[in-house]
């Protein structure tokens, strides 16, 4: 019996996790490495093509000043970066294929994340601890998660990373 106090990160937890993604009506599934009251987030996020993820940033007390870190382990991450009013403001590309590998944002950006591929592996780490009821601050002019308009906005995001789609810099 091994008691060693670590945990690992392998494939054989990739595709556990990448099939309950798959499974999942969200198209995406974390599995944490930290407990919620841990003062850093260490976490797999595994997402499909597809996926949602309303535009958010993190705030924490001011004396905390927090950052946000994904690092790409497999497939393909689209990031984009929001002004207050909704506008895209930045959108990178993170993949091994490429050679961007992560993107560290700070503290209060708002963003929003597409996976570009499937089984899209990102690692994250985030300062902690995770509280549910504080941890994000939605844009407020996008969708719900689970609606035909998040599906819809979805799908413009992904078009900003293929051909000569260029986000658009006035929301309404």
């Amino acid at each position: 019996m091994n008691n060693l106090p670590i945990k690992h990160l392998n494939q054989d937890l990739i595709n556990t996790v990448a099939k309950e993604a798959t499974n999942s009506e969200r198209l995406r599934k974390n599995y944490n490495f930290h407990e919620l009251s841990d003062k850093v987030q260490r976490f797999i996020n595994i997402m499909q093509p597809g996926t949602y993820v309303r535009p958010h940033r993190h705030t924490r007390p001011e004396e905390m000043q927090g950052f946000e870190f994904f690092i790409a382990l497999q497939g393909k991450i689209g990031v984009l970066l929001f002004d207050e009013s909704g506008n895209v403001i930045h959108t990178e590309t993170l993949s091994l294929e490429e050679g961007n590998y992560g993107i560290e944002i700070a503290e209060g950006t708002f963003h929003t994340l597409v996976a570009l591929a499937p089984n899209t592996v990102m690692f994250e780490l985030k300062e902690g601890p995770y509280i549910s009821t504080s941890d994000k601050d939605f844009l407020p002019n996008f969708p719900q998660e689970g609606t035909t308009t998040a599906r819809e906005q979805v799908k413009i995001w992904e078009s900003y990373f293929v051909g000569n789609a260029k986000p658009s810099y006035n929301r309404k």
